[in-house]
């Protein structure tokens, strides 16, 4: 249930079998088509005609959130809708948000976090669209560059695509954990932009979904064919937007982060709260892939998991040398093997953080700095796999 002046739920639920809603659809659309590649297509529309419809989740945001919604006004293609779901706030997060032209829903009862405040308001939205709407769910610590809506309608508006995702950059601060943060997120966007756009996540930052791709994901849950209860979010996950990802794609969807839908994000300030983060993407990943199991799409998944693993063994397996040959010798050998390794290490460290200009590539060079951070996400990353093994308790 949301509390909102402007938002009402409709008389009836969306009773409509196929995944598109025939009266919107136009005549002779109202099934699903298979492309040459056997995923599935969506109606082509008009991109001038496509309504876009922005939801921020945000709780206590009124640092954030005027930053936020002004990226969206100046958008080249600008939406049509803004809405700010003010979930279980205690500060001037909604106030900020009228008062910069967004719309405030606020949620009620929600105990779900992002998920929750999310289908509360889609649940209402929903059935009210149909095959030339499209809704952007954004987190309300990111901003998108001016480019990013028109990019992603006109690549929706194609109906090959059910998603489109953005690559972003990290905002300024944090020190010394802010910089390492803004490094690996350039190396991030290197990779998307390496691989043309396929990514294997569609990240929580900002992503613009055609409706009816939703409203198939809420049937397809409701028919038992996804894991989760019969909403677009599975509120048992610790990583949402990764499960919605494995539900598209097992609905023989495709998606894309193209180089063009760019934004920055809020980078976390502090060890602590990175290695929490960092330990509920990781271990949301591993039981998003628990729940769906061994299939054409996880397999890839599975991989990157187990090279994750290997990467653990390796680099614990080169401190324990290094250390080892300290404490027998008192000196540092350097075996081969493990200068032949610290060189890879090196090279990718500077290539990879050319976009981040001179000064950041020669820190990256010092082999010391940059080892920091890798350890770090190794024992966060370590500890999610142990968690997981032993199923310790989900936290947010």
């Amino acid at each position: 249930m949301v509390q909102s002046e402007t938002l009402r739920r409709p008389p009836q639920p969306d009773h409509v079998p196929a995944i598109f809603d025939r009266e919107r659809a136009g005549p002779g659309r109202h099934r699903a088509a298979k492309g040459a590649d056997g995923r599935r297509d969506l109606p082509e529309v008009d991109h001038a005609r496509m309504r876009v419809t922005v939801l921020v989740p945000a709780h206590d945001e009124e640092d954030q959130i005027a930053e936020t919604i002004t990226s969206l006004h100046a958008q080249r293609r600008r939406p049509n809708r803004i809405i700010v779901i003010a979930d279980n706030c205690t500060d001037r997060t909604a106030d900020i948000a009228r008062a910069h032209g967004a719309e405030v829903i606020r949620t009620v009862g929600n105990r779900h976090k992002k998920a929750g405040a999310l289908n509360q308001v889609l649940e209402v939205l929903l059935p009210l669209m149909g095959s030339r709407d499209a809704v952007l769910v954004m987190d309300a610590d990111s901003a998108l560059d001016p480019g990013f809506v028109h990019h992603a309608v006109l690549r929706l508006a194609t109906g090959r695509l059910a998603a489109v995702g953005g690559t972003f950059t990290g905002k300024p601060g944090g020190g010394l954990v802010g910089m390492f943060q803004r490094n690996e997120y350039a190396r991030y966007a290197r990779d998307v932009r390496r691989l043309h756009g396929k990514a294997l996540v569609l990240t929580g930052t900002a992503t613009l979904f055609r409706a009816l791709a939703l409203k198939e994901v809420v049937r397809a849950r409701r028919a038992g064919r996804l894991p989760g209860r019969d909403q677009v979010y599975d509120v048992r996950v610790l990583t949402e937007d990764n499960e919605l990802t494995l539900a598209l794609l097992h609905l023989r969807f495709r998606i894309l982060c193209p180089a063009e839908c760019t934004l920055t994000t809020e980078v976390m300030e502090t060890w602590k709260d990175l290695f929490k983060q960092r330990l509920r993407w990781k271990r949301g990943a591993l039981e998003n892939l628990t729940d769906y199991g061994w299939t054409r799409v996880t397999l890839p998944y599975w991989g990157r998991q187990l090279l994750s693993l290997v990467g653990i063994v390796v680099i614990f397996a080169y401190l324990g040398a290094t250390a080892w040959s300290i404490a027998v010798t008192g000196r540092l050998d350097f075996h081969p093997l493990w200068v032949a390794v610290t060189g890879v290490f090196m090279i990718e460290r500077i290539v990879t953080v050319r976009s981040r200009g001179g000064g950041q590539m020669a820190v990256a060079g010092l082999l010391f700095v940059e080892m920091i951070f890798d350890v770090f996400l190794q024992i966060a990353q370590a500890k999610a796999f142990w968690d997981a093994a032993w199923r310790r308790e989900r936290k947010w």
